[in-house]
Protein backbone atom coordinates (compact mmCIF):
# COMPACT_ATOMS: atom_id res chain seq x y z
CA UNK A 1 0.00 0.00 0.00
CA UNK A 2 1.68 3.28 -0.94
CA UNK A 3 0.93 6.64 1.13
CA UNK A 4 -1.28 8.06 -1.40
CA UNK A 5 -3.45 5.23 -1.20
CA UNK A 6 -2.96 4.92 3.09
CA UNK A 7 -4.08 8.77 2.92
CA UNK A 8 -7.26 7.91 1.28
CA UNK A 9 -8.32 5.20 3.01
CA UNK A 10 -7.34 7.41 6.85
CA UNK A 11 -9.58 10.18 5.00
CA UNK A 12 -12.35 7.61 4.73
CA UNK A 13 -11.79 6.45 8.10
CA UNK A 14 -11.95 9.30 9.55
CA UNK A 15 -15.21 10.33 7.84
CA UNK A 16 -17.22 7.44 9.09
CA UNK A 17 -15.51 7.21 12.80
CA UNK A 18 -14.31 10.46 13.80
CA UNK A 19 -11.28 12.15 13.41
CA UNK A 20 -7.86 10.08 14.97
CA UNK A 21 -9.55 6.45 13.29
CA UNK A 22 -7.47 7.28 10.04
CA UNK A 23 -4.31 7.04 11.91
CA UNK A 24 -5.46 4.32 14.63
CA UNK A 25 -6.44 1.90 11.75
CA UNK A 26 -3.62 2.68 9.20
CA UNK A 27 -0.63 3.14 11.46
CA UNK A 28 2.13 4.43 8.84
CA UNK A 29 4.37 2.18 10.54
CA UNK A 30 2.66 -0.65 9.83
CA UNK A 31 3.40 -3.18 7.09
CA UNK A 32 -0.47 -3.30 5.40
CA UNK A 33 -1.87 -6.22 3.17
CA UNK A 34 -4.60 -5.15 0.77
CA UNK A 35 -6.74 -7.65 -1.12
CA UNK A 36 -7.95 -6.28 -4.18
CA UNK A 37 -10.88 -6.81 -6.41
CA UNK A 38 -10.05 -7.63 -9.86
CA UNK A 39 -10.61 -3.76 -11.02
CA UNK A 40 -7.61 -3.02 -8.14
CA UNK A 41 -10.16 -1.25 -5.56
CA UNK A 42 -9.34 -2.40 -2.19
CA UNK A 43 -11.14 -5.02 -0.63
CA UNK A 44 -10.25 -6.00 2.73
CA UNK A 45 -7.01 -4.91 4.82
CA UNK A 46 -5.19 -6.76 7.07
CA UNK A 47 -2.12 -6.49 9.47
CA UNK A 48 1.04 -7.88 8.08
CA UNK A 49 2.63 -8.85 4.66
CA UNK A 50 0.62 -11.87 4.25
CA UNK A 51 -3.18 -12.16 3.66
CA UNK A 52 -3.21 -14.55 6.45
CA UNK A 53 -3.02 -11.62 9.16
CA UNK A 54 -5.99 -9.92 11.06
CA UNK A 55 -8.46 -8.55 9.30
CA UNK A 56 -8.73 -4.61 9.95
CA UNK A 57 -10.92 -3.84 7.61
CA UNK A 58 -13.38 -4.49 4.38
CA UNK A 59 -14.07 -2.01 1.99
CA UNK A 60 -17.43 -1.85 0.56
CA UNK A 61 -18.51 -0.98 -2.57
CA UNK A 62 -21.13 1.40 -0.73
CA UNK A 63 -17.50 3.19 0.15
CA UNK A 64 -17.62 2.43 4.05
CA UNK A 65 -15.56 0.57 6.08
CA UNK A 66 -17.20 -2.77 8.19
CA UNK A 67 -14.75 -3.94 11.03
CA UNK A 68 -12.75 -6.88 11.88
CA UNK A 69 -12.05 -7.12 15.43
CA UNK A 70 -8.57 -5.91 14.86
CA UNK A 71 -10.31 -2.84 13.65
CA UNK A 72 -12.26 -2.80 16.63
CA UNK A 73 -9.67 -3.27 18.94
CA UNK A 74 -7.43 -0.11 17.61
CA UNK A 75 -10.91 1.96 17.53
CA UNK A 76 -11.94 1.20 20.78
CA UNK A 77 -8.08 1.90 22.32
CA UNK A 78 -7.50 4.98 20.26
CA UNK A 79 -11.27 6.27 20.51
CA UNK A 80 -13.41 4.60 22.45
CA UNK A 81 -15.83 4.58 20.29
CA UNK A 82 -18.98 4.21 18.80
CA UNK A 83 -20.24 2.40 21.74
CA UNK A 84 -23.05 0.07 22.23
CA UNK A 85 -22.42 -1.06 26.25
CA UNK A 86 -24.24 -4.37 27.18
CA UNK A 87 -24.37 -5.69 30.43
CA UNK A 88 -22.87 -8.84 31.92
CA UNK A 89 -25.96 -11.17 31.14
CA UNK A 90 -25.07 -10.79 27.50
CA UNK A 91 -20.86 -11.14 27.43
CA UNK A 92 -21.30 -14.65 26.42
CA UNK A 93 -23.58 -14.43 23.98
CA UNK A 94 -21.61 -11.98 22.43
CA UNK A 95 -18.21 -12.83 22.55
CA UNK A 96 -19.24 -15.87 20.82
CA UNK A 97 -21.05 -13.96 17.70
CA UNK A 98 -24.55 -13.89 18.79
CA UNK A 99 -26.30 -10.77 18.31
CA UNK A 100 -26.61 -7.99 20.90
CA UNK A 101 -30.18 -7.13 21.96
CA UNK A 102 -31.83 -4.16 22.89
CA UNK A 103 -33.53 -5.11 26.14
CA UNK A 104 -29.89 -5.62 27.36
CA UNK A 105 -28.53 -2.39 26.13
CA UNK A 106 -27.12 -0.01 29.52
CA UNK A 107 -25.56 2.97 27.22
CA UNK A 108 -24.91 4.00 23.69
CA UNK A 109 -23.49 6.95 22.01
CA UNK A 110 -25.94 9.80 21.17
CA UNK A 111 -24.57 9.65 17.39
CA UNK A 112 -25.11 5.98 16.56
CA UNK A 113 -27.84 5.07 13.50
CA UNK A 114 -28.73 1.82 12.07
CA UNK A 115 -26.75 0.54 9.58
CA UNK A 116 -23.51 1.95 11.43
CA UNK A 117 -20.32 0.36 11.99
CA UNK A 118 -20.43 -0.31 16.18
CA UNK A 119 -18.16 -1.74 18.93
CA UNK A 120 -20.14 -3.69 21.32
CA UNK A 121 -18.59 -3.23 25.13
CA UNK A 122 -18.86 -4.84 28.61
CA UNK A 123 -17.56 -3.02 31.52
CA UNK A 124 -15.06 -1.26 29.26
CA UNK A 125 -13.73 -4.62 27.01
CA UNK A 126 -14.48 -4.99 23.92
CA UNK A 127 -16.54 -7.97 23.21
CA UNK A 128 -17.61 -7.63 19.41
CA UNK A 129 -18.08 -5.74 16.51
CA UNK A 130 -21.15 -5.13 14.06
CA UNK A 131 -23.78 -3.40 12.69
CA UNK A 132 -26.13 -1.36 14.71
CA UNK A 133 -30.04 -2.29 13.54
CA UNK A 134 -31.47 0.44 15.38
CA UNK A 135 -30.83 4.26 16.26
CA UNK A 136 -29.16 5.32 19.70
CA UNK A 137 -32.32 6.13 21.24
CA UNK A 138 -34.54 2.99 20.24
CA UNK A 139 -31.75 0.89 21.59
CA UNK A 140 -32.56 2.41 25.42
CA UNK A 141 -35.94 2.84 24.61
CA UNK A 142 -37.01 -0.42 23.21
CA UNK A 143 -37.52 -3.85 25.25
CA UNK A 144 -37.29 -6.46 22.34
CA UNK A 145 -35.14 -6.61 18.82
CA UNK A 146 -31.72 -6.70 17.82
CA UNK A 147 -29.64 -4.15 18.70
CA UNK A 148 -26.43 -4.94 17.27
CA UNK A 149 -25.96 -7.89 14.70
CA UNK A 150 -22.55 -8.42 15.60
CA UNK A 151 -20.95 -9.76 12.61
CA UNK A 152 -17.32 -10.55 15.04
CA UNK A 153 -17.28 -11.16 19.08
CA UNK A 154 -13.86 -11.40 20.89
CA UNK A 155 -13.47 -15.14 22.65
CA UNK A 156 -12.79 -13.62 26.38
CA UNK A 157 -8.70 -14.18 27.43
CA UNK A 158 -7.80 -16.68 29.79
Amino acid sequence: MDRTERERLRTIADYQFGSGAGRALFPAEETLSVMRTSSGRPQQITCGRSHDGQRIVSYGVDGRFTLGIEGGKRLFSALGRPIVRVGEESVPFVTDGKNAFAKFVQRVDDDVRPGDEVLVTCAETLLAVGRAELSARAMTDFGTGVAVAVRNGTPPEP
